[in-house]
């Protein structure tokens, strides 16, 4: 922490110093025995929290150099870093374990009929899981050059009819944004509320699609 602020009170250069700054702090911490694998950049922390940055660099100055405000301030920033990457690696774990679930489940539909509406309803799933939350227009785009929808007549007909039995399924939700706009994306808790027995008869149970719901 020293050498950042040693760097980044001097700026030595034109252009650069504070990613100079930066790397030069990887490396006294990298050397100082933190591993790679548990190394927390902090750069955006620095770029997204810079009125704060520089005011912990003016304290050091104000403070005889004394680096603990800056150091104080580093370590929230660990712990806001480290609380970002916990939640990115909690919704890659939800988003694997709800695909590995859609798959599992509607790839055991038994009537070709069956097989070919799952087959649509995966695909929407999966454009929800990469973009979602999308609205009713925008996941038609999406969805109209698939192989599961480019064949249909009736794209928005069969779209209305698929999404309706996804939300029977609970599989997905859905919000009015406006008045004949919907907003829709997955609910990540769905494996846990269900088994394949109640996923199977919960299919065979779902009513008729409204044609009329967005």
């Amino acid at each position: 922490m020293a050498v950042h602020y040693h760097f980044a009170a001097m700026h030595p250069f034109q252009d650069g110093n504070g990613r100079t700054a930066r790397a030069l702090e990887a490396l006294v911490l990298q050397r100082a025995g933190l591993r790679d694998t548990a190394f927390i950049a902090m750069s955006n922390y620095y770029y997204q929290e810079k009125p704060a940055y520089l005011q912990a660099l003016g304290d050091v100055r104000a403070g005889r150099h004394d680096l603990t405000p800056f150091l104080q301030f580093a370590l929230r920033g660990v712990a806001e870093q480290c609380g970002r990457l916990l939640s990115e690696i909690k919704l890659s774990v939800q988003k694997a374990v709800f695909r590995n679930t859609m798959y599992d489940l509607l790839g055991r539909l038994e009537s070709p009929r069956k097989r070919v509406i799952a087959q649509r309803q995966l695909t929407i799933l999966k454009i929800l899981l990469e973009a979602g939350p999308l609205e009713t227009s925008e996941l038609m785009r999406l969805l109209a050059d698939t192989d599961s929808y480019a064949g249909l007549k009736f794209k928005l007909r069969a779209l209305t009819r698929d999404l309706w039995g996804l939300l029977q399924l609970r599989t997905i939700w859905s919000t009015q944004i406006g008045p004949e706009a919907h907003l829709w994306d997955i609910r990540l808790e769905w494996p846990t509320e269900i088994n394949e027995d109640e996923f199977l008869m919960k299919y065979r149970k779902k009513p008729k699609a409204k044609t009329s719901f967005f």
